[in-house]
């Protein structure tokens, strides 16, 4: 059942809310003009009030049994904020003009995930649009867009969101966000939008007047767990089941990612999420084109993306964290906090090979065995990044990878990530290393909300024992920090790291086996560097007082020596992918110096077609011959670099 404000044309609309806690519910009309309107009590706790004279634009709330008023929990658009009335929205009125499209296969696409109030200066979806060529021009045929439900105040990220139904006013109106919907498509580009159904927001969440939206049977980060499988649940899984059809009908969006679906609890024989996927393909059918539903999850658990006949709930992707994880430790050597799991070449292998790090194994951190195996799941069922919003601005300084690692290994991380076998996702301004921040900001209100805001997250970042000057998420300065230098893309180092994701996104597309997401078809080897690792050595412990030689692993107990030995050990991927007659080999040196190794390539001849040492890219000169043969001796390769051969015969 629709919940919500319906506008049927001809001044007829209809208002439907789920209610069970109300012994009396009337539609306030506050403007154009002032009117109460009763509504009738229906089965299951639902109200319903079918009333004439009522055109879009018109702003109402609900008046309680109480005499109080109350926006209304399944809102359009809340053009007052979180705190005012309710409007009236005609969805049926939009001039679309995408006929054609036919969305883009999850193996195709490469997402770039942007935050409408910080990808522009102006910060709104119609902002967004001229941008659009750019985004195609690079490569990118999806954009995911953080939440935009609305939330408190001007400035977000969105997960603070208090009408799920509702688009956030600051951002534009309903009409502007089906205007860059339509607007992508015309350029090629898939739109994605994030929705989260695990938590409300704080502040101006009036969802309790209603139902008993929660259960203190689960806790969550933000409190108690929303009610999917308690009693009173029915009206509130139509709820959320029922937004998720809302926003892939009513704006033609292709996708929804939903967020950390970890905190979605849910013990009934239908899991909300395996429902949800089943009203996502009837409406793909209905329809005629797939829309996509993809997890963000901290589980490491196929059974959220396994086919219902497996027992699986359906769901079409999810984040694969250890991915990133790996990565990002192996580039910054810097494994505090939740990174502590991480920081081997080895576990970076095994992520290319099998998806996840932590199959069932036991994770330091968490302190308990963590995650299932995923190696017979398809690689277009993960989505994998070196960035996004959560690992940039979930540390205090709200760092991006350019800031952490130097230019040859911002190069390096592009490689490693556009040559997984994976689905990709970009952050925004990730393809030409932008160096602004990405903070965390909120723009609430209540003192006391600011208050515990601000110290929650000094807490947070405890465990990573960071030093630097803290920003106030509450502060204009955070959200201007945080916003892109769109014109760097064009200069310098920046405008060839955007030239080297151009290329990679081509390759993808043009070269069978990288355009084919076929984990089978793949090896993935970390290799041990030993004269790398001894030239690491001698360099750690030149900057001692102690001298040790370096054609041998010393028996002191000194700990730059653990750590040099440690940080230098298979610091080598070789990457081998293949498809049919089509055959490409990586090598990626995650070393910090030139490192001499013999490599067995696969049998045939290879030419060159991709070093990031080349001076084309800005690297100071490679030693890589053009063409190899199996019969090649040692090869040099330089530090923070990545080379792509690819068989000639295919």
């Amino acid at each position: 059942m629709k919940v919500g404000s319906q506008y049927l044309g001809n001044g007829v609309c209809e208002f439907i809310l789920w209610s069970p806690l109300q012994d009396q519910v009337a539609v306030h009309l506050v403007s154009p003009e002032e009117n109460l309107l009763p509504m009738t009590k229906q089965d299951q706790g639902y109200w319903y009030l079918k009333a004439e004279n009522i055109e879009p634009g018109t702003l109402y709330y609900y008046q309680l049994e109480d005499a109080s008023d109350k926006p209304d929990p399944a809102s359009h658009f809340q053009p007052q904020g979180v705190h005012g009335a309710s409007e009236v929205i005609d969805h049926s009125n939009f001039n679309w003009q995408d006929f054609q499209w036919d969305s883009i296969p999850l193996e195709e696409m490469i997402i770039y995930e942007l935050h409408v109030g910080t990808f522009t200066r102006e910060g709104t979806f119609k902002a967004i649009m001229p941008r659009l060529s750019d985004l195609a021009e690079l490569g990118v045929n999806a954009i995911e867009i953080m939440p935009v439900a609305q939330f408190p105040g001007a400035r977000n990220w969105g997960y603070d969101g208090v009408y799920p139904y509702a688009v956030q006013n600051s951002y534009g109106r309903p009409e502007d966000l089906k205007q860059l919907v339509d607007a992508a498509h015309q350029q090629g580009i898939a739109v994605i939008l994030d929705v989260v159904y695990n938590h409300f927001g704080p502040e101006g969440n009036y969802i309790n007047s209603y139902a008993p939206y929660f259960t203190d049977t689960y806790r969550t980060p933000w409190g108690n767990a929303i009610n999917f499988d308690d009693a009173d649940s029915d009206g509130i899984r139509n709820y959320f089941l029922e937004n998720a059809l809302y926003w892939l009908e009513n704006y033609h969006l292709d996708g929804l990612r939903l967020d950390a679906i970890h905190a979605i609890y849910d013990l009934g024989a239908k899991h909300i999420l395996q429902e949800m996927a089943e009203k996502v393909e009837e409406l793909s059918q209905k329809v005629g084109r797939k829309f996509y539903l993809i997890a963000e999850s901290d589980l490491n658990d196929v059974r959220v993306i396994r086919p219902q006949e497996l027992g699986g709930y359906g769901i079409d992707a999810q984040w694969s964290d250890d991915f990133h994880h790996a990565l990002r430790t192996v580039l910054t050597e810097k494994t505090e906090g939740y990174y502590a799991d991480f920081g081997t070449c080895e576990q970076l292998a095994k992520a290319y090979q099998k998806t996840f790090v932590y199959d069932w194994q036991y994770s330091p951190f968490r302190q308990r065995y963590h995650g299932s195996d995923a190696s017979d799941r398809q690689g277009d069922q993960f989505v994998v990044c070196i960035q996004n919003h959560d690992q940039i601005g979930n540390q205090m300084l709200g760092e991006r990878l350019a800031n952490l690692v130097n230019f040859e290994a911002a190069k390096l991380a592009a490689g490693a990530l556009l040559l997984s076998p994976y689905i990709p996702l970009l952050f925004m301004g990730q393809e030409y290393g932008d160096e602004s921040p990405f903070l965390y900001f909120v723009s609430h209100s209540d003192p006391e909300l600011i208050k515990a805001v601000s110290e929650g997250r000094k807490k947070e970042f405890a465990d990573f024992h960071l030093e630097g000057e803290y920003i106030d998420p509450q502060s204009i300065e955070a959200f201007n920090l945080s916003k892109l230098n769109w014109e760097q893309r064009k200069e310098g180092k920046h405008q060839v790291l955007w030239q080297l994701h151009q290329k990679l996104i081509t390759m993808r597309r043009s070269i069978p086996a990288l355009k084919k997401l076929d984990k089978q078809n793949l090896t993935a080897t970390a290799r041990e560097s030993p004269k790398g690792l001894a030239a690491a050595f001698e360099r750690e412990s030149s900057h001692s007082n102690s001298t040790v030689p370096s054609t041998r692993i010393p028996r002191t107990t000194d700990c730059l020596a653990k750590r040099a030995l440690t940080s230098s050990r298979n610091r080598l991927i070789l990457l081998h992918r293949w498809q049919n007659n089509s055959q490409v080999f990586s090598i990626l040196n995650f070393n910090q110096q030139d490192v001499n190794l013999k490599i067995d390539f696969p049998p045939g001849k290879w030419q060159k077609i991709l070093d990031s040492a080349e001076p084309k890219w800005m690297g100071s000169g490679s030693y890589l011959p053009e063409k190899i043969t199996t019969t090649e001796p040692e090869l040099l390769i330089k530090p923070h670099s990545f080379v792509v051969y690819q068989q000639e015969s295919w």
